[in-house]
This record gives structure tokens, sequence and C-alpha cells, in this order.
């Protein structure tokens, strides 16, 4: 038994980092377009080596062979926005900056503005920069550098003041900005209600490191968005929950397909009975 680990430790450390470079790779790049592109590619390629070994195709064959030699490069374009988002991410600071005390503080206060704003049914969008910087996003919107608490956001986010349509975005334990332009993801949504906001909210973090939480006007109900995938209607304690997961743990709120989330109903009893439609 000692002579075989001596033989082979170095094998088994080896595939203990493919297995994680794998997965992580995995994690980066699920559910987005380019994986859709590089699992159509794969299918054509195993199905045309088959059919060419088995029909004794040489043709074909010598094709397929020219064309795996290629994939390689191709694997670049197609993973262009994801390798640049994962590279941003490597080399990006370290989350929250600032004392645990404090970031305890503002994420109660964000999460007592956000239940507010539920209960309320006041449309709401924040972005909590994190690694990656958003300013480029700021400079879409309202400059405001003012200490974050539940009344200025109530403020903000209310229908008829001039900040209240785009989004706010959090630095630290402040707000850096309002009525911020933020990118909409250009993913297939599997539930068809998804609206604007949370289409933002998604393209917002598909972009960046950014948490974005959204508060539907027309429900009230509250979601999360990490990495691009979003978690949808959650309650006033799976939220706060979640945040702590996210913000003190370090831990991604959830593993499961994002198609799956995307396809959860409105948790919240429609007003009178009436359809709705999210935000």
């Amino acid at each position: 038994m000692w002579k075989f680990i001596e033989e082979n430790w170095r094998n088994v450390i080896e595939i203990l980092i493919l297995a994680i470079c794998i997965y992580q790779v995995y994690r980066a790049f699920r559910a987005t377009r380019g994986a859709q592109i590089l699992v159509g590619l794969g299918i054509i390629i195993v199905v045309l080596t088959v059919v060419s070994q088995v029909a004794k195709f040489e043709v074909i064959s010598w094709l397929v062979t020219r064309a795996t030699a290629l994939l390689a490069f191709a694997l670049v374009v197609i993973f262009q926005p994801e390798l640049r988002d994962a590279l941003a991410r490597l080399g990006s600071k370290s989350f929250f900056p600032f004392s645990s005390k404090r970031r305890l503080a503002f994420l109660e206060r964000l999460a007592d503005a956000v239940v507010v704003l539920s209960k309320k049914r006041i449309g709401a969008l924040f972005a909590i920069e994190r690694g990656i910087s958003l300013k480029k996003f700021l400079d879409t919107g309202v400059p405001l550098d003012a200490q974050f608490s539940p009344e200025l956001a109530l403020t903000v986010f209310h229908p008829k003041t001039p900040l209240h349509d785009g989004g706010m975005i959090l630095a630290d334990d402040r707000i850096a900005g309002a009525a911020c332009v933020f990118p909409v993801t250009q993913r297939e949504m599997h539930d068809r209600s998804t609206g604007l906001r949370h289409r933002a909210a998604i393209g917002l973090a598909e972009e960046t490191d950014a948490v974005t939480v959204v508060v539907s006007e027309e429900t009230g109900g509250i979601s999360i968005c990490v990495e691009g995938r979003i978690e949808r209607n959650l309650t006033e304690k799976q939220f706060r929950d979640t945040l702590a997961k996210i913000f003190l743990t370090g831990n991604a709120p959830h593993e499961n397909d994002p198609a799956e989330k995307l396809d959860r109903q409105a948790a919240v009893t429609p007003a009178g009975g009436r359809d709705l439609v999210s935000d």
C-alpha cells in the first residue's frame, strides 16, 4: 500500500487539480450562450466522428481531425465575454473592505429598506459593488455619495421622484449614485414575465461581480442576483439569510440551474385577483 501511494500520489494530486479546474470552468460558463454553442459543436463532432469511423469515411474523418485542432482557437472567440469576466474577477480586489461591524450594520439597513419597499410595492433596483468597479455604470446616472439609509432609499425610489427610474449603486456602505442604467441580459428567459428590472439585474451580474437586488412594483416580490443567476420571490427571512450567506460567508446563494429559478411563479397573492406581469 505504501509503495502504491509513493508511486501514484502525484497522479492523485494532478487529478484533483484538474477536477477542480474543470468544475470551476463549468460553474463560470454554465447557462451561457457560449456553453450552448459549445454543446452544439461537441454533438456535431461526436456524431461525425462516429459516422466516419463506422462507415469508413476517410474525407470526413480527416476534416473532423483538422476541425478539432482549430476548435481551441474558436473557443477563445466563443467565450470571449466569459473569459473577460473571469479574468476581471480573478484580479479584483477583496470584497467589502470595510470593517465587519460596518458591514453588518449596512446589510441590516439594506434588508430593512428592501422589506419596506416590498410591503409598499415600490419598484427598486440595487447594485452592490464588490471587487469590480461599477464606475462606468455610475456615469450613466446621478452621483450622490450619501450614507445609505432605508428612508433615503424610499425617497429615491418613490414613483414621483426624478431618480426612481434606473438602479441605485451602493459602494461600501454608501450610495454612490442613482438612476443608473444597467446592461440588459441577452440570455433567453424561460419566464416570459421577466421584466426590464430583472433583466437589467441579471445583465449587470453577468458582466460584473456585483450583487443586484430587485423589488417588483407589481407583486412586491424580492429577488437577488449573483453571477448572472437570479433567486426570485424571497421571503424576508430568505432574503436576509441570502445576504448573510453572500457577504458574511462568501458563498453563492444557490447552486441549482438558474432556469429553475427563473421559472418560479410569483409567491405574492395578486391584489384584487387580477393577473399581474413582472415589472
